[in-house]
């Protein structure tokens, strides 16, 4: 699979929670390439499912899931000017996305705007004007510049709880290195770690003991919706969250290709023998777990765990710097996410447990 042409395209996608129609139409695609069936559910979640062969007990199936949504703006008033006034839509801060190009997604039309905090030239006689310059800039200072009249707005259906996202003017990724950086690779990363997953699956799919299905949700930075809905209605106990796994010295995680085992996050602890079988499964793919306990963070995993839909959960992520910003990961950290997935799926059991030798490195025995 060519990996970056794929990621390209998804992150050009907008897919604002609760709009999230562009980045599905790639994933239905891709994954109905390699699914044995793929279909939307009434939640908008794109459902594809690599079945075992003979019969095996539907409950015993996995779920892995990656979210299409991004985090995005929300328009909360149009003023008499024609200026939006926006809030966060998912876990987004201003500095995000900073004073930029965005698009606003109107009923009828997609129209062009500024994201602006007013002008730096200010001498702090007002509040916002004091936020700018001391850099602590908050959503009430922020607003949209769109040079059209409230009326005009009206008529194209832009009118408060319409998204605002960041324009494709300012999406496609940029090459660092060995690193691909950009916005939204959370978590447009690992979409394409989930499709890539799905297609080595198929080819060996002789070796499954369960079915798997591969769940691309709805409205994961808002409220995990998609997921509670998804996790519900299909078969199965167990989830497992692929995601992007912050590089922060206080988690010591390094931005490399090595996946990121999560532990346990702000919503719940993961299921102990989940995360002993991801880290096994990441030594047979040849690569060296990295376990973090990332305590300000949440997944979809976490959310179906937390609310007692599912028995077992883990969550693997791919490491990126700069989440929830103008990220950065490793080709190879996709790639590696995928191949250890693969390895999970295959063989979901802790029978082979993680030690390690004596350098102090990861093995399994």
């Amino acid at each position: 699979m060519n990996f970056e042409c794929l990621l390209e395209e998804l992150l050009i996608a907008r897919g604002p929670g609760g709009q999230e129609d562009e980045v599905r139409t790639v994933c239905l695609r891709e994954l109905g390439r390699w699914g044995d069936t793929v279909e939307t559910d009434r939640a908008g979640n794109v459902l594809g499912v690599v079945r075992a062969p003979g019969n095996v007990e539907p409950q015993s199936a996995i779920r892995v899931m990656a979210h299409l949504d991004e985090i995005a703006m929300i328009v909360k008033r149009v003023r008499a000017d024609g200026h939006l006034e926006v809030v966060a839509l998912g876990g987004a801060q201003p500095v995000s996305f900073g004073v930029c190009p965005v698009d606003i997604l109107g009923d009828q039309e997609v129209l062009p705007g500024v994201l602006s905090y007013g002008s730096m030239h200010n001498s702090g006689s007002t509040p916002s004007g004091r936020d700018v310059l001391s850099g602590d800039v908050q959503w009430k200072d922020v607003y949209v510049v769109t040079r059209k009249s409230k009326q005009e707005l009206e008529r194209v259906g832009v009118r408060p709880g319409s998204r605002v996202v960041l324009s494709q003017h300012w999406r496609r990724p940029f090459r660092v290195q060995d690193c691909i950086a950009a916005h939204f690779l959370n978590d447009r990363a690992p979409l394409v770690a989930v499709i890539e997953a799905a297609r080595l699956l198929q080819q060996n799919r002789e070796r499954l003991k369960q079915d798997v299905w591969f769940v691309c949700t709805t409205l994961e930075e808002e409220s995990n919706a998609g997921a509670l809905y998804a996790a519900s209605r299909l078969p199965g106990d167990t989830t497992i969250a692929v995601e992007v796994g912050p590089v922060l010295e206080e988690y010591d995680t390094s931005l490399s290709a090595h996946p990121i085992i999560n532990t346990g996050d702000q919503k719940d602890y993961y299921s102990r023998s989940v995360v002993q079988a991801l880290m096994a499964a990441t030594i047979r793919a040849g690569y060296e777990p990295q376990s973090a306990l990332l305590v300000d963070f949440a997944s979809d995993a976490s959310a179906v765990l937390s609310t007692g839909v599912d028995a077992l959960a883990g969550c693997i992520a791919i490491p990126t710097e700069n989440t929830h910003g103008f990220e950065m990961v490793l080709s190879e950290g996709i790639s590696a996410c995928a191949a250890t997935l693969v390895e999970y799926l295959i063989h979901p059991s802790t029978d082979k447990v993680c030690t390690t030798d004596q350098e102090g490195k990861p093995r399994e025995r």
